[in-house]
């Protein structure tokens, strides 16, 4: 097996090989769990068995659940010493991320609050 650096002069990403059998592997158990969180999600959206009100609580929790089996099986993103960039790289990501989604959030109820009754505004156009 070559160096990470012999790896990266030669133009190909670190890590392991994807076309190791043991990656393949990696990669058919990754896809079996998707499918299978996948397939339980729409059971749960369709079934009654699930009481009403925690099935968005329940799609969200397989969510998450599915969010980590692509990042684990499929991205390779662990927690491993080596690892280090691409997980400060997801974490930043996730903090950006919901730096604009708490802004967006802030600004609609801000503008919200702000807003003039429909009946008011509508006797201000007349």
């Amino acid at each position: 097996m070559e160096s990470q650096a012999q790896a990266q002069a030669q133009g190909r990403a670190p890590g392991p090989d994807p076309h190791e059998q043991h990656g393949a592997r990696s990669y058919l158990i990754g896809l079996m769990y998707a499918v299978a969180l996948t397939l339980v999600s729409f059971w749960a959206a369709t079934t009654s068995f699930v009481y009403a009100p925690a099935v968005p609580v329940l799609l969200g929790v397989l969510a998450i659940a599915q969010m980590g089996v692509h990042l684990a099986f499929f991205l390779h993103i662990s927690s491993a010493p080596d690892q280090t960039n691409n997980f400060l790289a997801l974490a930043f990501g996730l903090f950006v991320s919901g730096l604009v989604i708490a802004g967006s959030l802030i600004i609609m109820s801000h503008l919200n609050h702000n807003m003039l009754p429909m009946d008011e505004l509508m006797k201000i156009q007349r």
